[in-house]
């Protein structure tokens, strides 16, 4: 039988890490033993079962300092494994959990490849007692190499299921089923003996996005005020004075501030930053009533913040009409 061959580019992360013991589940960054790709697929010698799978090189990034440079470099990875090998049937991205829901919803955004790109990473590091590290593997791989996969952006594989790269959240430190979709729930399922979708995704998505990194030197800085009980604007004024020219307000559910966040709010739609609306609750859309469309604040729909940050700093390399990225929030 002639085995599917999916590209693994490891990031590092939990996936790539080995603790003192298989008992080490916490401690185990500490001691800077991560793997390879290469090193990775050899440490699973079962995910040859599935597909003829290919390690890329790439450095080790810890989730929490991956950020642009790197989420452009992925990009023209991506790019180059589909242009070079006509055979390939899918890509995987080894992430750390940290940041690897706006790793992918970044790359959902922004890829060119027509390919499959399914990111997966583990709750628990690839020498632990029942780590998830080798199955999420396995899983990932063969969501991948699935036809079905085809035209759904960047999907997102743990715990056996298949999640939307827009959609997912992480929601527990350290349970194994902490990647959720809270309005909508699953994409799909790795089953032992299928790879199973039941419904797809129906926003924008990449390829065919209207955002190009290639050339670009930098995002837009946009940054994330939380609102909280007391709050008085200090956090936002202070962003509006580090230079950004966009603002998430990560507000009270359904989409509300403090008066004090409010007039800050307000300061810096006067200043020329965009400023937008969003929910700290993790779920449901934001409304734009009347409030809001007074002060010239727009609403981020269902994103959380930080997904919300990277779509507002994406479209402001496109455009800073108010109109413009309310369409753009609406499409994507």
């Amino acid at each position: 039988m002639i085995l599917p061959r999916v590209a693994f580019i490891g990031t590092g992360g939990t996936i790539a890490s080995l603790g003192a013991t298989p008992l080490d589940v916490q401690e185990y960054g500490g001691d800077g033993l991560v793997l390879s790709a290469d090193e990775i697929v050899a440490h699973f010698p079962d995910v040859a079962r599935v597909a003829e799978v290919v390690p890329v090189a790439y450095k080790a990034v810890p989730s929490s300092r991956i950020y642009f440079e790197d989420w452009q470099a992925l990009a023209a990875l991506c790019l180059k494994l589909e242009r070079q090998d006509p055979d390939l049937a899918g890509i995987v991205i080894g992430h750390g959990t940290g940041s690897l829901e706006e790793t992918a919803y970044f790359l959902s955004l922004t890829l060119k490849v027509k390919l499959p790109v399914v990111i997966t990473g583990s709750q628990r590091p690839s020498s632990a007692l029942s780590s998830d590290a080798g199955l999420n593997l396995v899983n990932a791989v063969r969501t991948a190499a699935s036809a079905e996969a085809r035209g759904m952006g960047v999907l997102v594989l743990l715990n056996d299921e298949i999640h939307a790269a827009r959609d997912v959240t992480k929601t527990s430190t350290s349970r194994m089923q902490t990647f959720r979709t809270a309005d909508f729930g699953a994409l799909g399922q790795a089953d032992g003996d299928a790879v199973v979708f039941y419904r797809r995704p129906l926003r924008r998505m990449a390829p065919d996005t209207e955002f190009d990194i290639a050339g670009l030197a930098a995002l837009p800085r946009v940054d994330i005020a939380y609102g909280y009980t007391g709050s008085d604007g200090t956090a936002l004024r202070a962003f509006t004075a580090a230079g950004a020219k966009g603002l998430i307000y990560a507000g009270f559910a359904p989409g509300m501030s403090t008066p004090e966040d409010a007039a800050a709010m307000g300061e810096a739609v006067a200043a020329g930053v965009v400023v937008m609306q969003c929910t700290r609750a993790g779920s449901g859309r934001v409304f734009r009533g009347r409030r809001l469309r007074e002060a010239g604040i727009l609403v981020t729909d269902n994103l959380t913040p930080q997904k919300a940050r990277l779509l507002l700093a994406l479209a402001l390399t496109r455009s800073s009409d108010p109109n413009e990225i309310a369409r753009m929030f609406a499409a994507y």
